[in-house]
């Protein structure tokens, strides 16, 4: 594609990728700048350039935390942010190829779409057109207060990284056909924070009609999985987040929307102070105070409720969750997190209990009644019988918790859903041992296995959650045949709404007869989701909590 393409905001201009036979959009605007009197408000049309626009660079990051691992490459920060980028082999217009939208990770509070990690020239080689953009983050992204709720006219605020996304999905119908795309099959995917803004926007009635196939990277939980409430896919309610805001606003100094937007940028990005404390979760984990909320119009009503009266939007939906996540981590490396002893955990960062002593406590503290059961099902007697005991029940709530997930989604939903599990350890640059950690399935994904540009960083990964830096060094042959796989996985899944192709081993739809989950990475077929013993029990202590 080297002419021109024309958007509605003027004409751009793309660049050579590796491959010369993928052009590059990089830096394309999708809104206007949302400052001064447009921070916190919907965003609104980019503005129109004259001539051609030369799109050879990314945008700015979202203003967040200089240390929070974004994998931006060096790139600025600046609340004139909101940029996409589009990785086609289309030769024209005419060809209307499947779309893939991915979302970032980073916990609400990090990340860009400009992620080496997320480069999307191997896709566009698989026949997909490739978009990743950024998003506000954090309180731009994310602040709630009555007077800004007011302002509204919907009376409704804190969704404002949510509206940039949707926005985004707006721009596509309009105008990825000058890409090679196909407005009518757009798949959007994330992983971590950007799974949990696939499974708000698949809750949303602003995003009908937008796409038509979903695909959640860890998380999508059950609605009453205590997990559920500090993770990516955990919410607040108006009232909630208002209180929070108004508070956060004050101590700032400036308690009216006119003095918050007067204030340079720089003071209104937080670190990992940012903790909504007040969460029970059954245990230390806290989620981000900045996150998504259920504010009546953008997330019209929670989890059970939608699901309940079947008020999500008709798509297809792949989800799953990765073996060394959520708390769990390979045996190797139980000796350095007794080491490391008690740290301070970021938000939305899973315990990992590694001694006897703390794994028990941890037991008593989550399951109240059920703890001796728990117990006899994950029994541990020394220090590395307990690690293996949390780690196991760690990967076991993960599975138990999607497939009821999956459950309550398809019950009122007539589209297919197919749910994974991850289990292929993997590199991770400047760590040891290789592993299976939250986010390490992202090269295979994008099919970066061994070839895509140095850089990059973390979505949710980190210490506490055996996360793993951004791949690296060491793949193997082994690693490019299973990001082969994984590739057209996601390829023929964004096409056609069923992941499967010839050559490839079969993936299972989800039936909730089936108590089966498909394993990718370390092998490739249907195991069971737990033992039936402790899949009995993981459904009636969910029974025991309170519904999302």
């Amino acid at each position: 594609m080297r002419h021109p393409v024309e958007t509605e905001s003027g004409l751009v201009e793309g660049v050579p990728g590796r491959d010369p036979s993928v052009t590059v959009f990089r830096g394309v605007p999708y809104a206007a700048p949302p400052v001064g009197e447009s921070r916190w408000r919907p965003p609104r049309p980019a503005p129109p350039w004259p001539g051609v626009r030369r799109a050879a660079t990314f945008g700015p990051m979202c203003p967040q935390a200089p240390d929070g691992g974004a994998g931006g490459a060096g790139l600025p920060m600046s609340e004139d942010c909101l940029y996409l980028n589009v990785w086609t082999r289309a030769a024209g217009a005419g060809e209307r190829r499947p779309v893939l939208v991915w979302i970032h990770g980073g916990g609400f509070r990090t990340g860009t779409g400009a992620s080496p990690r997320y480069d999307g020239e191997s896709l566009a080689r698989a026949g997909l057109v490739v978009i990743t953009f950024n998003y506000r983050l954090g309180a731009l992204g994310f602040l709630a207060t009555p007077e800004l709720s007011e302002e509204s006219g919907h009376r409704a605020s804190g969704n404002y990284g949510l509206l940039d996304c949707l926005a985004v999905l707006r721009w596509v119908r309009r105008n990825v056909s000058g890409f090679g795309g196909d407005p009518g099959r757009v798949t959007i995917a994330g992983q971590s924070a950007g799974a949990g803004t696939v499974n708000f926007l698949a809750m949303s009635p602003l995003a009908a009609g937008l796409f038509h196939r979903a695909v959640a990277q860890s998380h999508a939980r059950h609605c009453r999985d205590p997990e559920l409430r500090y993770l990516a896919t955990s919410y607040r309610t108006l009232a909630e987040a208002e209180l929070a805001g108004a508070r956060y606003a004050r101590e700032r100094g400036a308690p009216t929307p006119a003095l918050l937007r007067s204030l340079p940028w720089q003071r209104l990005v937080d670190g990992d102070d940012a903790v909504d404390a007040a969460v029970e979760t059954c245990g230390p984990a806290k989620p981000p105070l900045f996150r998504p909320v259920v504010d009546g119009r953008v997330i019209p009503a929670g989890y059970e409720e939608t699901y309940a009266e079947g008020r999500q939007n008709a798509v297809c939906y792949l989800a799953g969750n990765n073996l060394d996540e959520s708390g769990a981590v390979p045996e190797s490396m139980f000796t350095a997190y007794r080491a490391a002893g008690t740290k301070t955990w970021r938000p939305g960062m899973p315990p990992v209990h590694v001694t006897l002593d703390g794994y028990l406590a941890a037991a008593r503290r989550r399951f109240g009644a059920l703890a001796g059961e728990f117990l006899r099902l994950y029994p541990a007697g020394t220090d590395d019988e307990a690690a293996r005991a949390h780690c196991a029940s760690v990967r076991d709530n993960a599975r138990v918790s999607t497939f009821l997930w999956a459950a309550d989604w398809s019950r009122r939903a007539r589209r297919p859903v197919y749910t994974y599990f991850w289990t292929h350890a993997a590199p991770a640059r400047g760590q040891d041992p290789r592993r299976a950690a939250h986010g390490s399935e992202i090269e295979f994904v994008f099919g970066n296995v061994g070839g895509a540009p140095e850089g990059g960083g973390p979505g949710d990964g980190g210490p506490g959650d055996g996360g793993p830096g951004d791949g690296g060094a060491g793949w193997t042959g082994g690693d490019r045949r299973i990001a082969e796989i994984m590739s057209a996985y996601w390829a023929n899944y964004s096409a056609t709404g069923d992941p499967n192709g010839p050559g490839l081993p079969r993936w299972p739809a989800f039936s909730p007869d089936s108590a089966t989950v498909m394993e990718l990475g370390g092998g490739f077929g249907p195991i069971p989701v737990a033992d039936p013993a402790r899949l009995k029990f993981w459904k009636r202590f969910f029974r025991t909590e309170e519904a999302w």
